[in-house]
């Protein structure tokens, strides 16, 4: 989302990519071409080294975040102490392993102390973390550890529903298969009524689905 490339002072096909047209990266991606067999220099091949070096920059823009700025105060002091669940949040990343895309949803949820942040946040921190080269299992935890250090809650829940392509278009080849991990922490791992009404919000239709 081109909004929250910006927040991340991150805008694929900007000037800096611009500037690095003829760099190490296209210089690469030229040799991976040949690596395979194909000619760089055909016409349908020959800007694709400028394109996966923006597409990278677009990918990885998480890197370049600035979490206080992302966040932009919007962390506010209210008497409410119930469970608060975002759920059915879409992100897309990247493997680490293959470089390989890897897609589906998330759900956060947290008991705040005092302290609440602002709805749009949470999607912008899931997309800060998945945009970087990642594996599931991390990704889950550091939204979940991010949110705990930011507002000291009573705990946090963070469950990543996935599709990984590299399980799809090579290896095992299985498609349809979906990874599920979860974090919780504080109160979500150490009392389990709190860990049960968390999952049963997730299985709760959302308003206006079928």
């Amino acid at each position: 989302m081109e909004e929250i490339e910006s927040e991340m002072g991150e805008v694929a096909g900007g000037p800096d990519a611009d500037a690095h047209a003829h760099g190490p990266v296209e210089a690469a991606v030229r040799q991976i071409l040949v690596d395979i067999g194909e000619d760089p220099d055909r016409e349908g091949l020959t800007a694709t080294p400028a394109r996966v070096h923006r597409m990278y920059l677009e990918l990885t823009a998480g890197y370049k975040v600035d979490p206080e700025r992302l966040i932009n105060g919007a962390v506010f002091d209210v008497d409410y102490s119930e469970m608060v669940v975002v759920k059915s949040i879409p992100f897309h990343s990247l493997c680490e392993h293959h470089l390989l895309p890897f897609f589906g949803t998330a759900a956060v949820a947290y008991i705040p102390r005092g302290r609440v942040i602002g709805l749009s946040k949470i999607p912008r921190i899931v997309e800060m973390y998945a945009r970087r080269l990642q594996v599931q299992e991390r990704l889950t935890q550091e939204v979940a550890d991010f949110l705990q250090e930011q507002l000291a809650p009573e705990g946090v829940g963070v469950v990543v529903e996935a599709t990984h392509l590299c399980a799809v278009m090579r290896g095992i080849r299985k498609p349809g298969t979906i990874m599920t991990t979860s974090a919780v922490l504080g109160i979500f791992r150490s009392n389990d009524k709190t860990r049960a009404e968390f999952f049963s919000h997730l299985q709760r239709p959302a308003p206006g689905s079928p």
